[in-house]
């Protein structure tokens, strides 16, 4: 396999050329190399070996990259942890991924019974080696975990195999060389941040820099020192970035193009960017699912706002009914993918992967159509699923969170359109009769329980939450009176 190996095969190929970079850190590929060498020595030392799942509790830092490609030379697999979530949640992710080594910050105070802890600068600082052991293209690689209807996330499966077709499509697509340079903005715990952000240019030879948490006002600051020629990022960031002052007028010369993917970004904003900054706006569609991305828009050629573009070489896309059989050409059906990029499956969810993954095809939720230029238009989602600012949430995992306050009788949490996030999560509640529990009340116990992005912006008392004929909790309902009550 080519991406596991690729610190030693740069470092052989140029071993003066930049790698790797944050804020804090510059490593060139020999020094990526050996950093990786020594913290894969560290991991063994703690007992990490062929088959383990090493954690990941970090923000955005070159010791993350560090320790994914630390993990891979022993033949294990990473499961990235959003370092916003909820202590809760943070044991049941490591929990459900069977992991014993969790790399967390200098200091960090991490309660996790039975899990060893490694200081990142420890890997760092080791003065240990490992060598590298072989990996298989069936072998998981990374654990990404996503929430689905239940409400329980789920890890996706995704195998040193789906990385590799995945960042050859990426590298051709884009026409990547060891000239490209990636301005990392999205978070390591995100495919996209890792595969599209990460792996595709150091696999062309080029490098990645990491800009840490983003700000609209220091991004172009970051963009004129460190001269990336791409980035990758939701429409939330771009719609900060358009809203910037008039006199802000940065240098974007260096800019072959942006990427948009996680949510449909519209038109009138992508004209705005492209206007205002001269960079060309190329809009995407995936999941993690699939390794990252399905379809995207060509930098030349016929490219179509509005659209996510067409399928990706490797990748098949149908438009399909419920009964999962091809609709007319140009109808509306459930977009269903194919390729090497489909993930191995869900970990331990046997019964979840065989609804998803039908005779080989995803079935993606979403909702979407070809137009007649054979660009991918979506339309809208099977799911309930809000995307906030590119974070995916979903109601359900919230909901379960508010159902076990004793007193609420029932709940429903649905997006509410946001100019700039997209979308945000508000919650209706009900609560038993003589209770003296109040929407506050489930406000602060929600804050303990959950990612603060996850958190309802606003919760509403009903004393009966609408309900459809057949006396499900009605959703379009609510979604009306949340827009009747903000007219």
């Amino acid at each position: 396999m080519i991406v596991p190996r690729l610190p030693d095969t740069r470092a052989a190929a140029a071993p003066t050329a930049p790698a790797v970079a944050d804020d804090a850190l510059a490593l060139d590929n020999r020094r990526f190399a050996e950093a990786v060498g020594h913290a894969a020595g560290r991991l063994r030392d703690a007992g990490v070996g062929p088959g383990d799942v090493v954690g990941l509790l970090l923000p955005n830092r070159v010791e993350l990259l560090i320790a994914v490609f630390a993990a891979w030379r022993l033949s294990a697999a990473v499961t990235p942890v959003n370092p916003a979530l909820a202590p809760p949640e943070v044991a049941f992710q490591t929990s459900d991924a069977g992991v014993g080594v969790v790399v967390v910050e200098p200091g960090a105070s991490v309660d996790l019974p039975g899990v060893t802890l490694i200081e990142c600068s420890d890997l760092l600082a080791s003065t240990t080696h490992a060598d590298a052991v072989d990996v298989q293209p069936t072998q998981v690689a990374l654990l990404i975990y996503t929430a689905g209807t239940t409400g329980t996330p789920k890890g996706v499966m995704i195998t040193h195999g789906n990385i590799d077709a995945m960042t050859s499509t990426f590298v051709d697509h884009f026409a990547f060389t060891a000239d490209d340079h990636s301005l990392l903005v999205l978070p390591l715990f995100h495919a996209n941040g890792v595969v599209l952000g990460t792996l595709s240019p150091l696999r062309a030879g080029g490098q990645a820099t990491i800009v840490g948490r983003f700000n609209a006002e220091s991004f172009f600051p970051a963009v004129e020192k460190h001269r990336p020629t791409y980035f990758s990022a939701v429409p939330a960031i771009y719609a900060m970035l358009t809203a910037l002052p008039d006199d802000v007028v940065p240098d974007t010369s260096s800019l072959r193009f942006g990427i948009c993917g996680a949510a449909p970004m519209p038109a009138d904003l992508i004209g705005r960017f492209e206007d205002r900054y001269g960079v060309p706006i190329v809009e995407g569609y995936g999941l993690s699912e699939t390794t990252t991305a399905s379809a995207i828009n060509p930098v030349h050629g016929l490219r179509k706002p509005g659209t996510v573009g067409p399928p990706l070489p490797g990748q098949r896309i149908r438009i399909v009914d419920a009964e999962l059989q091809d609709v007319p050409a140009g109808a509306t059906g459930e977009v269903l993918i194919a390729g090497e990029v489909v993930m191995a499956g869900y970990l331990n969810r046997p019964e979840a992967t065989a609804d998803t993954v039908v005779d080989g095809w995803l079935r993606t939720g979403d909702v979407g159509r070809f137009d007649g230029d054979g660009c991918l238009q979506l339309v809208d989602r099977v799911k309930d699923m809000i995307i906030r600012g590119g974070e995916n949430l979903y109601p359900k995992e919230i909901e379960n969170q508010i159902y076990r306050h004793a007193d609420v009788f029932e709940a429903a949490v649905v997006g509410r359109p946001h100019d700039v996030l997209g979308e945000v999560p508000i919650a209706y509640v009900s609560f038993r009769s003589g209770t003296r529990t109040t929407t506050d009340d489930v406000a602060a116990s929600l804050r303990e329980e959950l990612a603060k992005v996850k958190q309802p912006v606003e919760i509403i008392e009903l004393d009966d939450i609408p309900k459809n004929p057949v006396g499900k909790i009605d959703k379009p309902a609510l979604r009306r009176l949340d827009s009747d009550n903000r007219r």
